[in-house]
């Protein structure tokens, strides 16, 4: 199905997630290698100032309990 077709579902979305616990280089790369490692997750961006980190991915691969188990299983806590 095409993406018109199909509402576009498949197209990438974005979702900014506020994470407690990251406070350094080595808590970023850890959360992005957790992010980068799931199906669908084509960008990860964190921002250690605000504790944010931008989840760039295809809806139908993945979604927000992927990315929170993800991010605790790393040992961090999604607010």
């Amino acid at each position: 199905m095409c993406s018109h077709c199909s509402g576009g579902i498949d197209q990438p979305r974005e979702l900014t997630l506020k994470v407690a616990g990251m406070s350094c280089q080595h808590c970023q790369q850890a959360v992005i290698k957790a992010l980068m490692g799931l199906d669908g997750v084509q960008d990860v961006q964190v921002d250690l100032k605000e504790g944010l980190v931008k989840v760039v991915y295809n809806p139908i691969e993945a979604g927000l309990p992927d990315f929170k188990e993800a991010i605790e299983d790393a040992g961090y806590e999604v607010l």
